[in-house]
Formats: C-alpha cells, structure tokens, sequence
C-alpha cells in the first residue's frame, strides 16, 4: 500500500513539473539596477537543477551554474538573459543598467571589500534629507534579510553592522519605499592570513585605486609583491599598490604575498610568509560627474554636459573647512549659486532614477580687505 501511494505521489509530482518552464530571477531584488552593482541572476526551476544552459541575447554562455554573478555591472550587461534546464528555456528577462548614482550612499566606515573570517565592520549610510522610513538589508548566498541600522531620523546618516556570518561574500543595501535605495556594497570573507583587499566600492576610470595588502593580527611587514594574472607587478615594504590612474588595462585577477613577522609581540619572532587569495578588480566608466565652474570668487556653476537631457536639477553641498566629511544639501535647485559661508561646495545633477556623480571641490574663503580700501569704504 505504501509502495502504490509513494508511486502515485512520484507520478503527480512529474506530471506538476511537466512543461514548466525554468524562471529567471535577479538578487538582490532591486527595483533599479545602477552602474557598478553586484548582482546574481538564478535560474530556478522547482528549486533549480543542474547543468543549466544561460544565454545572453540567443548567444550561449560557458556558465553551467543554476546562478551568474554579474560584478560591477554597466551598460555593456544590457540585454537579455535566458536559462534552460532538462530540455526547458525560460523566458527572457531583460536587464537594464542605469548609468547614475542611487539617491544614498553606503560605505565602509574603515577598510576594503575583505574581511577575516568572524569580522564585522560599520557602514555609513548617508541621505540628503532625514533617515526617516529607510530600511537596510544583507543579501547573503540567496537569502535576503533586513538589519536594524542605528540611526537618529533627524539626522541624515546612520549606521548598520555589517557581518558575513558563514557566507563566502555578502551584499548589504538600504532602502526607502520601492523606488529609492543606496548603492550596494559586497564584502568577501577570507580564511587565510593574507589578504588582499581592494576598494568597496567599483574601480572608476581615470580615477586613482588602491590596493592594500594585510596579515591579519597586523604584524611587521618585511617585503609585499603583487601580482597581476600570476605576474608580479610590484614590490615593496609597505602593503599598498596604487593605480594612479585606472583604465580598463587594468582588469584582472590581483593578489599578493607577504613576509612578515609578529615582532609586536615577540622581538625575535621568526620570519613568516603567505599569498593572499585572488580579488577581482574591474575598472568602469561609472556615472557622469558633474563639474563646479567658478563664474567669479563667490558665483559658481554647476555643470553636466554629459549627463541625459533630462537631468536639469541641481543640487549642491556645503561643508565646513575643518570638517570636509560632514556636508550638507544647500536648499533649491538652481544651477547658479552666490557664496557667502567659507566652506568647500560641490554640486551634483538630479536626473529623476538616480543623480551624477558629485564634482570637483571647490573652497571659498573670505579674501581680507586691504587697508588701503578699508579706510575708502569707511569714509564713504
């Protein structure tokens, strides 16, 4: 009897599965994917199979997983994207890559994209207005969840700690509503003594980027070598390479190797080694930036002749001299503005789905009124 009835099951379940087609979904589940996002498309068929067959525009990829992780992504992974499993396609699902920054900003409040194994770190995130209603998660293998961010809804940064538990990498974003989110960052973990670690966030072209080299337990270190693709590049005592001005010839799979020795802790302590594991670093064009044009020493123009025709807001900032880190939006959205506070000014563009990228800083001081021209405005 219960032969026939785990038969009869066995048969039902074939017949439920039969011409269903495989489904197409995207992690995290973003209402927008914007440029340099990290993202994973899975392909689920009744808890996904293997192999699976994915293909980008009808051309076949060499990718058998049930998952594709998209790193960094730009408009270049425009397109469509289709899996099949046993015999079955799915249909397509199109993907498009907004060439603009998210309307706030999440960041590590110290270090890079890699973490030992058990670390935790705090990241920032920063609005315009008030932190009111914003909600944050962590997307961790295909799970989602949401973390509890200590913020104070006057103010216009809070905090969440940010922690890996078991996963091999992990993607923490925020978000307000179903249309407004910050910029996702992924951290990695790693097992071993030496890591590499680049920047949380994407390589921009043009733009400086810095890789750090680090044992943990932070040891003395005697001699670093970097390699690119298996080839050393650069060597030196202290743990950093510096790309002063990245390009796309500098895609590629970095890691390094380290002599050090725990001299902290015991003056004749023996000499050690050990390579890092690879990290991925991908340069990109990123959004356009915006630029602050001095009219005079107090007018200033922002300007943004590569961002789309519909981006005629702007936006600009202020910060004081001595605390450049904390800033704040100016009110209206004009693109001419007359200073009067000292403080450093930037600007940036609003083009609806998401802004451009801030621009130069530009610092405005009071100019001191010579004597000779104080005594004329005294006497008129």
């Amino acid at each position: 009897m219960r032969s026939l009835l785990a038969l009869s099951v066995l048969l039902a379940l074939i017949q439920g599965n039969k011409g269903q087609k495989p489904l197409v979904t995207l992690l995290p589940k973003f209402p927008q994917v914007y440029v340099g996002d990290d993202v994973t498309l899975i392909c689920n068929h009744k808890g996904g199979n293997k192999p699976t067959k994915w293909l980008i525009n009808r051309a076949e990829q060499s990718n058998q997983n049930y998952s594709m992780l998209l790193t960094a992504v730009t408009p270049e992974n425009n397109g469509e994207y289709q899996c099949e499993q046993g015999g079955s396609m799915s249909e397509p699902y199109p993907l498009t890559v907004l060439e603009l920054e998210p309307h706030a900003q999440l960041s590590p409040s110290i270090g890079g994209a890699v973490m030992t194994k058990g670390e935790g770190r705090n990241l920032v995130l920063q609005v315009d207005n008030d932190l009111k209603d914003w909600t944050c998660f962590v997307l961790r293998g295909v799970s989602s969840f949401p973390i509890e961010a200590q913020v104070d809804e006057k103010a216009t940064r809070g905090v969440i700690f940010a922690e890996l538990k078991e996963a091999e990498r992990a993607t923490f974003w925020c978000k307000k509503g179903e249309t407004l989110r910050s910029n996702a960052v992924t951290l990695k973990m790693t097992e071993l003594m030496v890591m590499l670690v680049p920047p949380a966030g994407p390589a921009l072209q043009g733009e400086p980027v810095t890789l750090r080299c680090e044992v943990w337990g932070g040891p003395e270190l005697e001699k670093v070598v970097f390699y690119k693709d298996t080839t050393a590049i650069y060597s030196s005592p202290k743990g950093t390479y510096t790309i002063t001005n990245a390009t796309q010839d500098d895609n590629g799979e970095y890691r390094c190797h380290a002599t050090y020795r725990f001299s902290n802790i015991r003056a004749e302590a023996e000499q050690q080694e050990g390579y890092s594991e690879s990290q991925e670093l991908k340069v990109i064009v990123g959004p356009p930036a915006a630029t602050v044009i001095s009219e005079s020493h107090k007018s200033l123009q922002c300007s943004c002749p590569l961002c789309p025709a519909n981006c005629t807001s702007y936006l600009w900032y202020h910060a004081l001299l001595n605390d450049p880190y904390e800033s704040r939006r100016l009110s209206g959205n004009e693109q001419f503005i007359t200073v009067e506070e000292e403080g450093q000014y930037s600007c940036r563009v609003d083009c609806g789905e998401g802004f451009s990228r801030f621009s130069n800083v530009y610092s405005y001081k009071e100019q001191p009124v010579e004597f000779g021209a104080y005594e004329e405005l005294k006497a008129n």
